[in-house]
């Protein structure tokens, strides 16, 4: 059994949908909106600037190398990134995130996938960009995209707005991605099984089976293998330049 792929015109679908605030269009950030990995972005500029050294660097790169050879949990990593901005300012770096989003990745929004959210805003349905990212890397895309929901990770602050090197329980990711869904449908009345979920990651494997309307954006291995079992049909997009970058994203099976 393979995957179907999605129509040629995935929006054609959406303008035929059912309409509503009670149907949810649920959207994960990198590799799914965005081509690529926004937190890398957010490294290379702190490089360029010398805000971070090689230690940094190449910490985060040991954690991610941990991380795909499962050695580490996610939320291990995801501390010990937040770790190096320990201290900084959160209004700060809100600010320079929507700097980088404005210079750097507002070109690598998947053309479709901007597409796609906006055939499923014309519905009256109710977005959500649901990711694994923190607050500073997803709230520049969604206010590009006029996305008004997001459920994402949070930083620790301390009484100052400074950030404490520690990231808000429970971590978003995987099943409790899922759960933040769930949780997020019984609060706003949406229906779950009316809904749509668009990821690329394996760890999203959760959520694509609880919604009436799966759509695998560039699965990965395992999710793509799942889609096949299950019929899911299975949407390839690619970036403006017309093909996908390779990316820190994929070293670290972030999203």
């Amino acid at each position: 059994m393979t995957a179907q792929p999605v129509a040629e015109d995935p929006t054609a679908e959406i303008a035929a949908s059912e309409p509503g605030s009670h149907v949810g269009a649920f959207f994960d950030l990198d590799g799914t909106l965005v081509d690529g990995f926004t937190a890398a972005a957010h490294a290379s500029d702190r490089f360029k600037r010398r805000q971070a050294g090689i230690g940094e660097i190449l910490g985060v790169f040991e954690a991610a190398m941990r991380y795909r050879l499962r050695r580490m949990r996610f939320e291990h990593l995801l501390t010990r990134a937040a770790g190096y901005l320990r201290g900084e300012r959160l209004a700060d770096l809100d600010d320079v995130c929507e700097r980088i989003f404005v210079d750097s990745l507002a070109t690598r929004v998947f053309p479709v996938m901007r597409e796609i959210v906006a055939a499923h805003q014309e519905r009256g349905h109710t977005v959500v960009l649901t990711t694994s990212a923190v607050t500073i890397h997803a709230n520049p895309v969604a206010r590009y995209l006029e996305i008004d929901h997001v459920l994402c990770n949070h930083f620790a602050l301390d009484g100052d707005g400074r950030l404490t090197g520690q990231i808000e329980r429970p971590v978003v990711w995987g099943r409790n991605k899922a759960s933040a869904a769930v949780g997020f449908c019984d609060v706003n009345q949406v229906d779950l099984q009316r809904s749509y979920f668009y990821a690329d990651g394996d760890e999203d494997a959760a959520l694509m089976a609880m919604v009436g309307n799966p759509r695998p954006v560039n699965p990965r291995p395992k999710l793509a293998t799942l889609a096949a079992e299950h019929d899911w049909p299975v949407l390839r997009v690619v970036g403006t330049g017309g093909r996908r970058r390779p990316s820190l994203r994929r070293l670290v099976g972030y999203d």
